[in-house]
Parts: C-alpha cells; structure tokens; sequence
C-alpha cells in the first residue's frame, strides 16, 4: 500500500498572519532597524514582581512534577474565589480545568462537546485560530459579518439566522475589535443559545481590561455554558502557557479524560507563577498597567482618523483597535509593509481576522511600553502627512 504523500487535509488551515509579521519584522529588528510593535497582543512587561518572587520560591522548594491533569487544586480553589470576587458567581472548583493557555483550553472544549461535522456559529471579525482550530477539529465554522456601524456586536437576531447549530463562539472583550457586549446582548444569547440547544462558548480571556463599564461573564446568566480564560492579557503570562476552562460537570471527566492523553498535565512552574497572580498585590501592579493602557489607547484613537483611518471599532476592552484603512490606500498586507519599512510601525492586516473584508482593515495593539505605543501614534502621523504631500 502506497502511504499518501504531503501533510494531512485537516493540517490545511489558514496561516496565522500575525504570527508571519511579527517574523519580518523580528529580521528587520535583527538587522538594527527600531521599529515599533504593536502587531501581537503580547504585554510589555514580564511578571509583576510578587509573580517573579513566587515562581522563584517555587523553584528552590517545589518538586516541580507533574501535577493532576485538571491542575493544582489550589489554582482551581483560586480561581473559583477569582469568580465569587469579580462577578458574584459560585463555581465548583471541580468544574475548573486548569489548561495549556487558552489554546489548549479551546482544544480541550470543543473536543470534549462537539462531534465532527457539527456547525459552530460565531462571528467575523474575530480570532484567527477560532476557524483553523474548528476546521483541524474537523467542525464546521459558520461565520457571522458582523456590522461595524453596530460596533461589531453579535446579537440573538443575528444567531437566529444563522441556520441549526451545535454551538456559540463569542468573545466579549474581543479581539481585534475590543468589543465588550453589555448584559443584555450577552444575556439574550444566553438565552438564545438555550433555547436551540446549542452550547455557548465564552472566551473571557481579556477579562479585566476594560476602560468602560466591565465585562461580564456569561457564568452570570447560565452554568451550563464553557468559558474560556487564560493567564497571559491582564496578567501578562503570555509565554508561561497557563490558561482555564469552567465547563459543566456533565463535561469534567471528558475533558479530564483528553487533557491526560494529549497534555498529561498543564507546566507545572506556570500554575505557580498562576497562582500568585491571584494574589491582591498581584492584582494591583495588573490594574496599573491597565491604566497605562488607556493612556496608549487614547493616543492612538486620536490618531487614527487624523491619518484617515475609518470606521474605528469601540475599543472598549483589551488592548486593540480594528480599523478601515485609508481610502487612498492599497490593500492592507501593503498598506502593512509599507508602515513598517517606511515609518518603523508594525501592525497587522486584518485577513488575519476577517477573511471576507479583511484586505480593507488592520489592527493596531496597543499593550507595549507606553512611550512606544506613543511613539507609534507619532510615527504613523508623520509618514501619512509625508505620503499625502508626495500624492
């Protein structure tokens, strides 16, 4: 029997384009050109210090081994105290699975409550490994075009045409748009979601930054619904790999069941470093940072329809804008090249999020040191009013 050639059909998913610029630009930097990047959502800073001094502790006292597939009891009875603090909400600890990021969780959820073939509702713009990890998962992705001029808000009107579906996929902050949808449009899903008997999956990973009103949690208006969070925006633990899930108990020991196989148990150094950014002080060297980026994000929001950018998402959480090139402009992945050879500004084209309209928006993060994202801003006028001058 002749073995079929080349990689597999479900690893035929759509390059992550963020991840692809952040590499030119990596050369770029290499070759000592100063540019400023704003293209990944990766925080500036490392771990607040009782975080450091935590992990530091552990290295020198713990075993370090593996721990339980679902992850430490403690970080699970942490986190339950985190949702009883922040929303009012009482969660079991045991339906708390400690996980690989919110990558892994995404792997963990959508394996353990959907079967192949099933259809997935959720909306564009939004996370680019959403769609690839569905489609490796062998589920089917229904994407949603959802309306700027509404602030690209998914609502129940709009998940009742989009046809019989197992399940939901909403993020509220969101990226790229950071979005934040208000009780009651997260609620009518809820609700609307029920009613079809689909399963509602919460990505909660920008939770805490927020420059408005706060986000909340889909677990406020139903327990039986997946939530995804993570460790690495409002803390700041992106490469540590340390994120959760809340699922129901009838999904626990499925989810145990897979996350023995196919990761035996999250980093172990990563739940310790978790567990302290739990902590009060932690807690508070976070909401400092939160306030520096509200300073980069007013900065930025100033600029952008100065050098003609349209059509500007509300940016009421995470730390991103989503935004309609200039007219006058090419496409975006040129539109791309040209700020970060020409102005030293790295952002990313909005194919990443949009594979429709995409070619006409990009997304500016704006979590790096705040003089940069300043700087960014400065940069991005002056090469606009440069190229306007040449046209």
């Amino acid at each position: 029997m002749t073995r079929r050639p080349g990689p597999s059909r479900r690893s035929d998913v759509a390059a992550f384009h963020a991840m692809d610029v952040m590499a030119r630009a990596n050369a770029l930097a290499a070759g000592g050109r100063d540019l400023v990047r704003m293209e990944v959502g990766q925080p500036g800073e490392g771990p607040a210090p009782s975080v450091a001094a935590a992990v530091a502790e552990a290295l020198r006292s713990a075993p370090l081994g593996y721990t339980e597939a679902l992850g430490l009891p403690s970080l699970r009875a942490g986190l339950a105290g985190l949702y009883r603090r922040r929303y009012g909400v009482e969660v079991d600890p045991r339906r708390i699975v400690v996980t690989t990021g919110s990558s892994g969780g995404f792997v963990l959820a959508f394996l353990a409550a959907f079967e192949a073939g099933e259809r997935i509702v959720l909306g564009a713009p939004g996370y680019p490994p959403y769609v690839s990890i569905l489609e490796a998962l062998g589920l089917e992705p229904v994407v949603v075009a959802l309306d700027p001029a509404r602030g690209y808000r998914l609502t129940a009107s709009e998940l009742k045409g989009a046809g019989p579906a197992a399940g939901l996929l909403v993020a509220s902050p969101a990226n790229p748009t950071g979005t934040v949808l208000s009780r009651e449009t997260l609620e009518g899903l809820a609700r609307e979601a029920e009613a079809r008997g689909m399963t509602f999956v919460s990505d909660e990973i920008y939770h805490g930054l927020v420059y408005g009103a706060p986000a909340h949690s889909l677990l406020e208006f139903t327990q039986d619904c997946i939530v995804v969070s993570s460790f690495s925006k409002y803390q700041g633990l992106t490469g540590w790999r340390v994120g959760w899930l809340v699922v129901p108990e009838r999904l626990v020991r499925a989810v145990e069941r897979l996350a023995q196989s196919l990761y035996i148990s999250p980093p172990t150094v990563s739940q310790h470093a978790a567990l302290a950014a739990l902590e009060p002080q932690a807690e508070s060297a976070f909401d400092a940072r939160v306030a520096a980026y509200a300073a980069s994000r007013a900065a930025l929001l100033e600029a952008l329809p100065r050098a003609g950018f349209a059509e500007i998402s509300p940016a009421e959480g995470a730390f991103y804008v989503y935004a309609r090139i200039p007219e006058d402009a090419p496409d975006a992945d040129e539109f791309a090249r040209r700020l970060m050879e020409e102005a030293g500004v790295v952002a990313t084209p909005g194919f990443d999020f949009d594979r429709a309209r995409g070619t006409r928006t990009m997304r500016f993060s704006y979590c790096g040191p705040p003089d940069r994202m300043a700087e960014g801003a400065r940069r991005l006028l002056a090469w606009r009013g440069k190229r306007s001058v040449a046209s």
